[in-house]
């Protein structure tokens, strides 16, 4: 038959080891029946929010800063494109297809500078080789024709075909604007977009100029 000590309340080595851990904890225990004895330990690892908090500062501290107007870090997203993403807009704006729309169907929100400066430079040079290849061909079939380098006008073409390519966008997204502050429900693209279509444009000119400077 079981003794007094027996039947009097015992912790149990589980209880007690959660106690140790946690002091402040606060335990409810007893139901008078006897049958039921539950140990609730209801507290906060401060530990745990402090950590949890210190990595939401970090992560924040860490997040990318807009960068500087005047630093190369600006001007490095423009020109973010490989070869395979210039290539297509290339073919998009030498075999335009009807029902798509060059800025949503080739740019998808990321214009670019890359394409049109390249395009821009190798049109300038592209003139300027085949109006020199072509003045050495007619001096070598007529002697009454003198051969003189043209190289000089170099910077004539640059200065034209790079204004046609910035001056044109800047007038025709001005009127956009323009038309948009009237309250006129168009279609509005950004600065940015209107230069890379004009940009990427000009590559039509490229073998046009070659060609008809040769066969002319």
């Amino acid at each position: 038959m079981a003794s007094a000590d027996d039947l009097k309340f015992q912790e149990f080595d589980e209880a007690a080891d959660l106690l140790a851990l946690h002091p402040d904890a606060t335990t409810q225990s007893i139901n008078e029946g006897g049958k039921d004895a539950n140990v609730t330990i209801e507290s906060e690892d401060e530990s745990d929010l402090t950590r949890q908090t210190s990595d939401e500062t970090e992560l924040l501290g860490t997040e990318k800063k807009q960068p500087s107007f005047w630093t190369f870090e600006y001007y490095q997203s423009f020109f973010d494109v490989d070869t395979n993403q210039v290539l297509s807009r290339i073919r998009a704006s030498f075999i335009p297809l009807p029902g798509r729309n060059f800025v949503r169907h080739s740019l998808r929100s990321n214009p670019d500078l890359y394409g049109p400066f390249w395009i821009c430079a190798t049109l300038v040079f592209a003139l300027e080789i085949s109006c020199d290849v072509s003045n050495v061909i007619s001096s070598y079939l007529d002697d009454n024709i003198h051969y003189s380098s043209q190289f000089r006008k170099v910077t004539v073409a640059a200065v034209t075909i790079y204004s046609y390519a910035w001056l044109v966008p800047l007038g025709l997204w001005g009127f956009l604007q323009w038309r948009k502050s009237q309250g006129m429900n168009i279609i509005s693209y950004t600065f940015l977009e209107t230069v890379c279509v004009y940009g990427y444009s000009l590559f039509i000119f490229i073998p046009t100029a070659v060609s008809v400077r040769w066969f002319a």
